[in-house]
């Protein structure tokens, strides 16, 4: 068995907490996580993810103060971290003269950045995300470093992601075994976060860890609802709707070699990405 201990951290926040009070807040949450493998954080959390209006004040770079907290948390705990998501201000527009980017950092429990992603699918039907930021045309997928000496092959993703699953083939064929997808997904679609969660494991035969967020800010309510889902659909772990909670759950990475061999689907494709 090659155990994975995962804490999944849906941090809840509303309109009274600063950036700054809330990366201090969850930096701690992080350093008391110790003992775990990996810990992942929601989409957009120190900013808000429905705080449109505040986004460009509140960008920073890739390598800003936000990631410089996150990174210490994560050699503090001696965890790989999946920081959740920033709004990024880049050192020069995109393809559509925007500076700035939904962006994923993904720290090593050396404190070292590993790996960046930058979202694909922007949620907002031409307002939001479309409208203020650049998408991402990157699909990632990295090798963590989990158990000492071990790793995972992890796919990276957020949130409106997870409602494109041709971006999930590709991680798979990229050899994904480990989807990991913060979002800030509201209450009002949370029975679509859920099905799609399960779906994806299903889907592509991986362990899916998906990390929302709760409370309400700028009028929205979040829908909560964390998951991690095995290979096979099983739901081994989900928070509730409405408050922070820390899922600590441990899984067996064999799991997922072991759903694709006795049950081998995979193998019947018959459609491959170009």
């Amino acid at each position: 068995m090659t155990a994975l201990r995962i804490a999944v951290v849906q941090v809840a926040h509303g309109d009274d907490e600063s950036v700054a009070d809330r990366v201090a807040r969850v930096a701690a949450m992080v350093r008391g996580l110790a003992g775990h493998d990996l810990v992942v954080l929601p989409e957009l959390w120190p900013v808000g993810g429905f705080d449109y209006l505040r986004w460009a004040e509140r960008a920073e770079a890739a390598d800003g103060p936000i990631a410089a907290a996150m990174a210490q948390a994560a050699r503090d705990a001696g965890v790989v971290l999946h920081a959740g998501s920033i709004v990024e201000r880049g050192p020069v527009p995109g393809p559509e003269g925007k500076s700035l980017w939904n962006t994923s950092l993904v720290f090593g429990p050396d404190g070292a950045e590993r790996a960046r992603y930058r979202k694909i699918h922007r949620f907002g039907f031409a307002t939001g995300e479309p409208e203020l930021m650049e998408a991402g045309d990157e699909v990632v997928v990295v090798d963590l470093p989990v158990g000492g000496d071990g790793t995972i092959r992890a796919g990276l993703s957020t949130c409106y992601d997870v409602r494109f699953p041709e971006l999930y083939r590709r991680q798979l064929d990229l050899g994904a075994q480990v989807l990991l997808i913060p979002a800030a997904w509201p209450a009002a679609r949370v029975g679509h976060w859920s099905l799609f969660a399960r779906a994806r494991a299903v889907e592509e035969q991986c362990l899916v860890v998906a990390c929302n967020t709760a409370g309400t800010h700028c009028g929205v309510t979040m829908g909560g609802r964390s998951v991690v889902v095995l290979p096979t659909g099983e739901v081994a772990a989900e928070a509730g709707a409405d408050d922070e909670e820390v899922l600590s759950v441990e899984v067996d990475l064999d799991q997922v070699e072991r759903t694709r061999a006795t049950f081998p689907v995979l193998a019947d494709r018959r459609l491959r990405m170009p």
